[in-house]
């Protein structure tokens, strides 16, 4: 039996349309039909199915199928039911009580919720043309996308010129994540860190905030002579996954995977996986393609700190000087 459908403004009474945001197949959170753990098939170097429209709100929970209701569906309104034709007048009609707000999942920062559904983000690098024809660093611009394509966030570094082209990769910033409806809703701070493997006491840190002054989580490098590792933390800086990438960072006609664990190491849970985008893109640009995918009940939180460590590890490994 399919899904039950959403009223649509455009068609008439008793008309459905289907749902403005993607479905994952199984049913939300469904441990049991989480996605096998294989590369990402769905980069932008491979023909992609048409891109939706934006998702410009958080979904609400819906009413289940077959249950009826006693009012309006919470967050999309309706009639008010009526008294039944020929009944007899029982008094003065009650007052109209508003719609019930809608439920927001507890301890989900505002603005977070959709990633409460899914399993999988896309990260694209936007092409800067200044800095394709001059040389001249820019500040770095991303679209946040589900795996159907639809855009849920857009990032733009905030940075000034003379740190951008003196510093290089290793340049301190301010990631600012918005929704589509221009509401900041993530902000990522980077401090200038040295990058080299003989100096472990200054390592590269990146801190999520969500809402933007309240910290929620961190990401850290783990000292290694040769292979990237980072923990991954929580607000009060206590590990909570680990990430490991290849010894050479580097994707020469291929992806270039790092993989999620628990904390204490163990099988695979996720992975961060820089996409090869091509010769020409790989060459001439340092715009980049990156797919996070993790567990679907992990804790939205941590979602957003992995969000963060990709963009971490974008500066540290792919960014060009």
């Amino acid at each position: 039996m399919s899904a039950p459908g959403y009223p649509s403004p455009h068609q008439g009474p008793g008309s459905y349309s289907t749902a403005p945001y993607p479905v994952p197949h199984g049913g939300y959170g469904d441990p049991n039909h989480a996605p096998p753990l294989i590369g990402f098939h769905m980069g932008y170097n491979h023909k992609q199915p048409h891109p939706g429209q934006p998702v410009m709100y958080q979904p609400v929970p819906m009413p289940e199928y077959g249950v009826p209701q006693m009012g309006p569906s919470p967050g999309y309104g309706g009639p008010m039911p009526g008294p039944e034709y020929g009944a007899p007048n029982s008094g003065p009609p009650a007052a109209i009580s508003p719609a019930p707000a809608a439920v927001v999942p507890v301890g989900v920062p505002p603005g977070l919720e959709y990633l409460t559904q899914i399993h999988q983000i896309l990260i694209h690098q936007k092409v800067e043309l200044l800095e394709v024809f001059t040389g001249f660093e820019t500040n770095n611009q991303y679209e946040i996308k589900n795996s159907l394509g639809q855009k849920i966030y857009k990032a733009k570094e905030e940075n000034d010129c003379c740190t951008r082209n003196c510093c290089g990769a290793l340049r301190s910033f301010d990631m600012k994540i918005k929704d589509n409806t221009d509401r900041e809703v993530i902000r990522f701070i980077r401090p200038y860190r040295c990058a080299s493997c003989c100096c472990p006491c200054c390592l590269q840190e990146l801190e999520v905030q969500a809402p933007p002054g309240t910290t929620i989580g961190y990401v850290s490098q783990d000292w290694h002579p040769c292979v990237p590792k980072f923990s991954i933390k929580g607000a009060n800086k206590e590990t909570v996954m680990k990430l490991e990438g290849p010894c050479f960072a580097c994707n020469c006609c291929g992806d270039v995977n790092f993989e999620l664990t628990g904390k204490d190491g163990g099988k695979s849970i996720g992975r961060i996986s820089k996409q090869w985008s091509g010769l020409i893109k790989e060459v001439f640009t340092d715009t980049d393609n990156f797919g996070i995918q993790f567990p679907m009940d992990l804790d939205v939180k941590m979602k957003a700190v992995l969000m963060g460590t990709c963009f971490l590890i974008d500066f540290m490994f792919f960014e060009k000087d």
